[in-house]
């Protein structure tokens, strides 16, 4: 049987939320959360409101977040969810309205900005390289210059490899000479790649649908967000909403910083 939880507006901590990030913050990158994780969450919606806010697709956080608690629809575990950055969005279980970056930028010129992806990764000269150099998303695409069907192993490669020969940080330099006329947003996220998007479609997008609850006929006008996500630093995708006035936010090392830090704040 489903957990029952207080209507949003008798939570007992008043007009407070907690966002989180999923990879590197609730999950290990890529990885499922843990039970203790899903159990914590669940004793702190009791208290507070709590949404997820993440950059990937609803499969993606359904297979990370549903799944380890034995296939249970994610949207029922959070109040609020937000896949690719809120521009797909759930409360309680029920759908809000969705926008696409495709409809935003115009069939053309997303020709001419992928060709230009496909031709830089192909000149690229990498340890490895494996599938899916692109990604289409409903928001944003999202670039991996060694493929997001890399294997674990290969993925923590590439990180340490990345992180010493900066293959992303150049990629996005040269996007943002090529396209920086477009208005977009080159963000460096999870292990092997970086997302691309319309500037204000980062995670601060999620934002709005908090603000429209208190426009709902008894709606809850939250005045605590609180934003715990690990790349919080300048270039990460957490650090709009990390440093928008709106938020307080929280820098985490991981799940289990993430678990400390809930059980201090909270009194968990």
């Amino acid at each position: 049987m489903a957990a029952s939880y207080p209507p949003l507006a008798e939570r007992e901590i008043k007009n407070t939320i907690c966002l989180f990030d999923v990879d590197g913050t609730l999950t290990p990158a890529r990885l499922t959360a843990s039970p203790e994780m899903l159990d914590l969450l669940a004793r702190l919606r009791q208290k507070v409101a709590i949404g997820f806010v993440g950059g990937s697709d609803l499969i993606k956080q359904q297979e990370q977040l549903g799944a380890p608690a034995g296939n249970v629809d994610v949207t029922t575990l959070f109040d609020f969810c937000f896949a690719e950055n809120g521009l797909t969005a759930y409360r309680l279980g029920e759908q809000l309205p969705s926008n696409s970056f495709i409809k935003w930028i115009g069939e053309d010129q997303y020709k001419e900005l992928v060709s230009f992806c496909l031709h830089y990764i192909a000149d690229l000269d990498i340890p490895v390289k494996r599938g899916t150099f692109i990604e289409f998303r409903n928001g944003m695409i999202n670039v991996s210059p060694i493929g997001r069907n890399a294997s674990v192993q290969e993925r923590n490669d590439y990180e340490k490899y990345d992180r010493e020969h900066g293959i992303r940080k150049a990629f996005v330099e040269k996007l943002r000479e090529r396209f920086g006329h477009l208005g977009l947003t080159f963000s460096i996220g999870g292990q092997i790649s970086f997302d691309v998007f319309p500037a204000g479609w980062d995670k601060t997008y999620c934002l709005q649908h908090i603000e429209n609850e208190a426009k709902r006929p008894g709606g809850v006008h939250y005045t605590t967000i609180h934003f715990f996500g690990d790349k919080t630093f300048p270039g990460g995708n957490d650090y709009e909403i990390f440093t928008d006035s709106r938020t307080i936010g929280h820098t985490v090392t991981g799940p289990q910083d993430t678990m400390a830090e809930l059980k201090k704040l909270f009194d968990l």
